[in-house]
């Protein structure tokens, strides 16, 4: 048989039975469509979160109280034996690879100014927070760097804080009470947004030490430690670990550095990317169902067809191309239906929900693509076998 032959006769199977082979591609279409939408989600959330954790800075290493490997949870939760102090960010801060150190408190106060008062989350913070976090000043200045045990009792707002007290009045130099105590606004943040789920524009930054007070609270919940971008992170764990259990006696404390943190949060992701891409494959499976019952009906409606190519010198492995080609074009042309249905849908649920984003990946619209025609030479393999099969006189007489 000749290949422009083999041609012919495989899309013309497809094309005599139109409605068949559309509603048997349409199977293919649906799995591979899932496959892409859902991989596109998965990706979109991917990116999203990993630009959510970058949004800071790439040159970051965070130290918290406790040590997870020993205990399994921050020990911003626990007790530890020795507290983090603001003196132990100060010590770091002074290791030359170290561009600057932020000791760290969080929690939640009633925020008062004249007849105005809202609930909001305080940040217990050091001078060098514009510099560490990329949190640039939209008005006046942040926290100065006062003494850090006696630092004046000045506070910094995020945008929705300040809107919400002041409007569009000016809070510079205006008094606030937070917990009781008396603040001086001496700066408002520009906004940032959420950063997994934190809004960073409701809160306000004030003093570490006056945070510890407000809390009463002994020990720090993190420190963020700045380094040079040429500096090695592990080098500078190491040189950060070794000023630590010199001040605490003891490895009571976890250091993170950013690209461990990337690192897991990347595998996490990727496996819930395949996840989501293995319930899509559920779709594309029950179209390869769909694709072996077609193909059985095929081969038992054209024994006929089969017994005259055979009984013109057809070889077993020619009918058996002939039905496999025919089930790898079904499953072809569902599957490029699949894609732009896949990614269009994609598209169409990025445009409509912003909040909601998504990223296609060509990787897997490839991968997608090709394991439906896998799926369609699967399916195709028991029929095609069955009419390869079939003797020519048993063929022609069952006609």
């Amino acid at each position: 048989m000749r290949f422009d032959d083999f041609i012919h006769l495989t899309t013309h199977a497809v094309r005599a039975q139109r409605l068949r082979s559309v509603l048997t591609a349409l199977g293919i279409a649906v799995g591979i469509a899932a496959v892409v939408l859902l991989t596109s989600l998965g990706e979109g959330v991917h990116h999203f979160v990993l630009a959510e954790f970058t949004q800071f800075g790439t040159n970051l290493i965070g130290i918290n109280p406790g040590r997870r490997t020993t205990h399994g949870i921050s020990g911003a939760v626990i007790s530890n034996v020795r507290p983090m102090t603001i003196e132990d960010a100060h010590a770091l801060a002074r290791l030359p690879e170290v561009i600057a150190s932020v000791p760290f408190l969080q929690g939640n106060a009633e925020v008062e100014a004249g007849h105005h008062t809202r609930r909001t989350t305080i940040f217990g913070t050091g001078p060098e927070v514009p510099k560490v976090w990329q949190l640039p000043v939209a008005m006046g200045r942040f926290l100065p760097a006062d003494p850090p045990r006696a630092a004046r009792a000045f506070a910094v707002l995020g945008s929705t804080v300040r809107h919400d007290l002041f409007g569009a009045d000016n809070p510079l130099g205006q008094r606030i009470r937070i917990g009781g105590e008396s603040f001086r606004v001496v700066g408002v943040m520009e906004p940032k947004g959420r950063m997994l789920g934190f809004d960073l524009d409701d809160a306000v930054y004030v003093p570490t030490a006056k945070a510890l007070a407000m809390f009463n609270r002994e020990s720090l919940m993190e420190i963020d430690v700045l380094y040079h971008a040429g500096a090695n992170s592990k080098v500078v764990a190491g040189k950060i670990r070794k000023v630590l259990m010199a001040r605490h006696g003891s490895e009571d404390f976890s250091i993170t550095t950013q690209e461990q943190m990337l690192q897991v949060l990347g595998s996490v992701l990727d496996i819930l990317t395949m996840a989501v891409a293995a319930l899509g494959g559920i779709s594309l499976a029950v179209g390869g169902v769909g694709i072996l019952t077609i193909m059985s009906i095929a081969v038992n409606e054209r024994t006929g067809e089969i017994g005259l190519l055979r009984a013109l010198g057809t070889g077993r492995g020619q009918i058996m191309a002939l039905f496999l080609g025919e089930a790898v074009v079904l499953a072809a042309l569902g599957g490029l239906a699949g894609l732009v249905l896949g990614a269009g849908s994609a598209w169409l649920l990025g445009a409509l929900i912003p909040a909601m984003p998504t990223h296609t990946s060509w990787g897997y619209v490839v991968t997608a693509e090709l394991l439906a025609a896998v799926v369609g030479l699967a399916a195709g393999v028991f029929p095609a076998r069955r009419a390869a099969r079939l003797k020519p006189v048993d063929a022609l007489r069952a006609e």
